[in-house]
């Protein structure tokens, strides 16, 4: 049999339900092993919790866990949904006592919908308005004791006043070679397959440090392995082979990343050159850059942000260089 890959019954792929079960982001698991029993046994809600970080490092994950430890009910909506009061308070006034309101792109928020939720994160209380013109009259209503837990790709998008509510406030980080690979052998088992740790640390490297995009691609070359069928003989060669046909680099770099440096050096001499400008080259949104595209290309040292707009680095343009010659 395979030395790389075991056939065992299938089942499907699960979010970890425990914090014992979460992998990486060590410092926010022992705060919040903390937080979630000291709030259990003062029979109180847990504080309102921010979570924040780049899509796909667990932020869902993470709130899922925190409801389920507290032995809550967890209800989940995101802020371009609520564009309406109404909809916030229909939300609100379902809550039971000690639930969990999960708000994914809490940056989002319309400024009307935040304002109701200040009254209603610091006293429990909505306060609604009945009637309108001079007969109309503000009403107060009491709500049930719950947790919030806002997540955001754009913390630097939220208002003070509200990022203030939030007594509890983590930043997840990006994942390490090592707990990726723990995360793809956790999923491996999931799927029914089992690959040697070598060639999952080759997929976690081409990962971003980001969970969600090393589970894509286990998922892609689970692919390659049953179509090929190199079950007998799946070689790291192979795999970058591979690889390489879903158009990622040695570095993780895909289509578009390369296609950015090369902008830069072809068009503006490497820089710099302003956001809006860059993204009108590449056909692409400003928003799409700079959430994500821009963020691992600055963490990894591909490109810098300067005063005066986005610019080359040396080992940018070292890969920039490489690309070409490979091509």
């Amino acid at each position: 049999m395979s030395q790389h890959l075991l056939t065992r019954p299938k089942s499907p792929a699960q979010r970890p339900r425990t914090l014992s079960g979460y992998i990486g982001q060590d410092a926010i698991v022992q705060q919040l092993q903390v937080y979630i029993p000291a709030a259990r046994q003062r029979g109180e809600p847990l504080d309102h919790v921010l979570l924040m970080g780049s899509p796909g490092l667990g932020k869902t994950t993470l709130a899922q866990i925190i409801a389920h430890e507290l032995g809550a009910q967890l209800h989940v909506t995101s802020g371009p949904i609520l564009d309406k009061p109404g909809d916030l308070a229909a939300l609100l006034t379902q809550l039971a006592p000690g639930d969990v309101l999960f708000i994914d792109e809490i940056h989002r928020l319309s400024p009307t919908i935040e304002e109701i939720l200040y009254p209603a994160m610091e006293d429990y209380q909505l306060d609604f308005i009945i009637g309108e013109g001079p007969g109309a009259r503000s009403m107060r209503l009491d709500l049930s004791p719950f947790c919030l837990i806002g997540a955001t790709t754009k913390p630097g998008a939220l208002t003070a006043p509200l990022r203030d509510r939030f007594f509890i406030q983590f930043r997840l980080e990006q994942y390490s070679i090592e707990n990726l690979r723990a995360i793809l052998r956790q999923s491996c088992t999931q799927m029914g397959i089992a690959i040697d740790d070598p060639i999952l640390d080759l997929i976690a490297s081409r990962a971003r440090g980001t969970p969600r995009i090393a589970l894509r691609l286990l998922r892609r070359i689970r692919d390659f392995i049953t179509v090929h069928d190199v079950a007998e003989n799946l070689t790291s060669e192979k795999l970058l082979d591979y690889l390489a046909y879903l158009a990622l680099d040695r570095e993780g770099l895909d289509t578009i990343d390369r296609r950015l440096l090369q902008c830069l050096v072809e068009r503006y001499s490497g820089g710099p050159v302003g956001l809006e400008t860059l993204a009108i080259s590449l056909g692409e949104t400003k928003e799409t850059l700079e959430d994500l595209i821009e963020p691992y290309l600055v963490q990894e040292n591909f490109i810098e942000r300067t005063a005066r707009g986005r610019k080359i680095t040396p080992k940018g343009m070292s890969h920039y260089q490489l690309h070409i010659k490979a091509t």
